[in-house]
């Protein structure tokens, strides 16, 4: 694994995107893109089994991880996320790409899928669908943009198992990688969250209404692979079950045991990624 940047350009300037780049160049693309407050470092465990099969790039979206904050907090948002994966496509070579998306990184990688001309080929959606209840926005609401410190990496990861509960039955091991990436040093000392607190904004003020995507899902043409946790509030049952009936009429797989979003670091979670798109 290597990890690089690409400059990129939104309405508020220029700004770098970091990823970690998986496997031989040779390979398709492969490009796995995290949830709101995430970063690519989430996908290690799914890019380590892929890697001989696929080049798995794994972006940290504006505002999160390496990648550098925006000056303009209102371009957070699906168009200039789009746009920077676009970007980074181009310098990656790829004509096609393979996507994995969790939540937001879904919700991107629907919009992408719907374009005309798209590059997208398959598309793996992990706990998102065209219908988001505004109940979960509220919940996520009630955490994402907020700035705690920490005296320590620990302090990190006891906030994480907290906030991302439904995440599923995580190892040691995994919750602790995802603290060590998803922590950032801070000048006056500890630590606090790797990402902007401003990516929280959109959540501020009047509440959210539902999403309505379907007219997007309707527009996808490509194969798609629906993940979702049997207990997610984001992807209800009865959106999932839709999801199957119209549009690119997605293949669907649950995961007992956890909420939004399973964290695919479990065996049986890559392993129904990986059936999906080498079977």
């Amino acid at each position: 694994m290597t990890e690089s940047t690409v400059l990129c350009a939104g309405p508020g300037g220029f700004h770098r995107i970091a990823y970690a780049d998986w496997g031989a160049p040779g390979n398709g693309t492969l490009l796995c893109v995290h949830g709101l407050t995430r970063n690519g470092r989430d996908f290690d465990r799914l890019a380590g089994a892929l890697e001989d099969s696929f080049r798995v790039v794994c972006p940290d979206v504006a505002g999160r991880g390496r990648s550098d904050w925006l000056a303009d907090p209102a371009g957070y948002a699906n168009p200039l996320y789009v746009a920077d994966m676009v970007t980074l496509l181009a310098r990656l070579g790829a004509e096609t790409v393979d996507w994995v998306g969790t939540s937001m990184g879904g919700i991107m990688g629907m919009l992408a899928a719907a374009m005309p001309g798209t590059p997208v080929r398959r598309l793996v959606l992990n706990d998102v669908g065209p219908f988001i209840p505004k109940a979960a926005l509220a919940r996520i609401g009630d955490y994402v943009g907020k700035d705690p410190h920490f005296d320590d990496v620990a302090g990190v990861e006891d906030y994480l198992r907290t906030v991302h509960a439904s995440f599923g039955d995580l190892t040691d091991g995994d919750w602790r990688h995802m603290a060590e990436h998803g922590a950032r040093r801070l000048d006056e000392g500890g630590y606090g969250l790797a990402y902007d607190p401003a990516i929280g904004n959109a959540f501020k003020g009047a509440p959210l209404p539902d999403v309505d995507l379907w007219a997007f899902w309707d527009a996808i043409q490509c194969p798609v692979l629906v993940l979702r946790g049997a207990e997610s509030d984001l992807l209800p049952a009865e959106t999932a079950g839709e999801m199957t009936r119209r549009g690119p009429k997605a293949t669907l797989v649950e995961f007992e045991g956890c909420g939004h979003a399973p964290a695919l670091m479990a065996p049986d979670q890559i392993a129904a990624v990986r059936e999906w798109l080498t079977g």
